[in-house]
């Protein structure tokens, strides 16, 4: 990390809030991703009991499985709701304010989970998790956002890593509280999945202490003392007036700084290469194989000889080598850069992922086999979490400008929530059609993102969005002479982008 220890200590109001937006905000999409594993058992025995109860008779097999898959996939639809929201009310009412409304959603899921079983109606968990989906679809780009405008340059890559690190610690909690010994039982579950309430109070209670984005305060509201005064809550009491000058050129060249839907982020030619870019990396991340890994988890698991009870507190251990791998990531983002990271994190998962289909197709021949899996699902995790599970996150704030970045985190958090639940409908069909070899299908999607971004992936690492701006601009305008400034500040020439 490019930071001494007394700027350690100077920035602790920076690290407070950072730990403040992850507890309510990323943290929360990463707890409902994994925290339905364990008590899905439960949860559908509920519903036969509820079904007999109104009915007088079970409930079929067909339809349980149709009323599962709504409960299941109303979290992706809520967060497909969530990420179109994302970009105006923050606009409009601040990222601060929009976090604090968004706070209450949780509260209400929370309130109808956990008397559903009560109340004897599972309409009421199904209502519950499209109100979480909402939440974490907004939660997770406001906080990517909200991160992003609270860094200082020498930070910026820790803070906005840190936004995966709590993603992974949100799936970790879910694994841990989901176990027997803890919430996962027939009479808790309900308490399980309502924990996300205790998040989202934490953070309306502490976040009140803390500022509105500083650019937000300067940019569009226009108060000077109060951007001053965040800062120096945040980042100390020292001298800003460089940063506050970087700020205000970038907001010149920006011409006027009027933030940009969905739809003029398409058509900007401007930012043609940073979308191919952000798309490149979403899909790359949804489709590389994480979830194709803890699927097969618990099969290698007992194939190397674990019993069946062991299996969940060894998964749990994946969780916590995948959120160790973040936490590492953090700390060395600033040091080795964000590109590094990311193609090599791309090459490891490519190897591991050609080994793990040789070893999973031989476990059955060999006893030793199923060792060498295990050790190989570990190493996956630690690619990830130090490589693209961690740094494309980064790399997507630091792509795009304040005010197109809420357009931006739409595009990817609709490719994100898509890809979510087009994997939960798809890949149960694909791993009964080619077994193990369906890894070899993510190995390809890895494969072709990895070359696309070595060719067209500038390094981000401490520079500014103009900077990054003029390196995509040169695949914009290869074969075009001259460089024209529009509305750039003194000295600084940007390429033109009219035709």
């Amino acid at each position: 990390m490019a930071a001494s220890p007394n700027d350690l200590v100077q920035y602790r109001g920076l690290f407070l809030m950072i730990l403040v937006l992850g507890i309510g905000g990323t943290f929360q999409y990463g707890f409902h991703i994994s925290v339905l594993n364990a008590p899905s058992p439960y949860m559908k025995a509920f519903i036969n009991s509820t079904w007999i109860h109104r009915y007088s008779s079970p409930i079929s097999d067909n339809t349980l499985r149709i009323l599962w898959s709504f409960i299941v996939s109303s979290y992706c639809i809520g967060g497909i709701v969530g990420v179109m929201g994302s970009g105006y009310l923050p606009d409009k009412y601040g990222k601060k304010r929009s976090q604090l409304c968004s706070d209450l959603i949780p509260l209400v899921a929370a309130l109808l989970i956990g008397c559903s079983e009560v109340s004897k109606s599972f309409e009421m968990i199904l209502i519950g998790r499209l109100l979480f989906g909402i939440n974490a679809g907004f939660g997770l780009n406001l906080h990517a956002q909200y991160a992003s405008e609270i860094a200082p340059k020498s930070l910026r890559g820790f803070t906005n890593t840190s936004v995966a690190i709590f993603v992974v610690a949100g799936k970790l909690f879910g694994q841990i509280f989901g176990l027997s010994e803890v919430l996962g039982t027939v009479s808790c579950w309900p308490v399980l999945l309502a924990m996300s309430g205790i998040w989202a109070l934490a953070q309306l209670v502490t976040l009140p202490f803390f500022p509105e984005s500083p650019p937000y305060l300067l940019m569009q509201r226009g108060d000077k003392d109060g951007y001053m005064r965040a800062l120096n809550q945040l980042w100390g009491e020292r001298d800003h007036q460089a940063h506050t000058e970087e700020m205000m050129g970038e907001h010149a060249a920006r011409r006027g700084g009027r933030s940009q839907g969905v739809l003029g982020l398409l058509r900007d030619r401007t930012l043609r290469w940073q979308l191919y870019t952000l798309v490149s990396m979403g899909i790359a991340l949804q489709l590389c194989g994480i979830n194709a890994i803890y699927f097969y988890a618990s099969d290698v698991f007992e194939a190397a000889g674990f019993h069946l009870t062991q299996i969940p507190y060894i998964t749990v251990g994946v969780g916590v080598c995948e959120t160790l791998a973040a936490i590492l990531c953090s700390l060395i983002v600033d040091h080795f850069g964000r590109r590094l990271l990311l193609l090599a994190g791309y090459g490891f998962m490519v190897l591991v992922l050609g080994l793990l289909t040789v070893t999973v197709s031989l476990q059955d021949r060999y006893t030793w086999m199923p060792h060498c899996s295990v050790l190989l699902i570990f190493l996956f995790s630690l690619s990830f979490g130090t490589g693209p599970g961690a740094v494309t996150i980064t790399i997507s704030l630091e792509m795009f400008s304040p005010e197109t970045r809420a357009a931006a985190f739409i595009v990817v958090g609709l490719i994100n929530w898509i890809g979510l639940f087009i994997i939960g409908m798809i890949f149960p069909y694909v791993e009964a059609s080619l077994g193990p070899f369906c890894f070899l299908v993510f190995i390809g999607f890895i494969a072709s993102s990895g070359i696309f971004l070595f060719f067209f992936l500038p390094e981000t690492k401490g520079k500014s969005w103009l900077e990054i701006s003029e390196e995509f601009n040169k695949f914009d305008f290869r074969g075009r002479h001259g460089l024209v400034t529009s509305g750039s500040p003194p000295q600084r020439h940007v390429a033109s982008t009219k035709l």
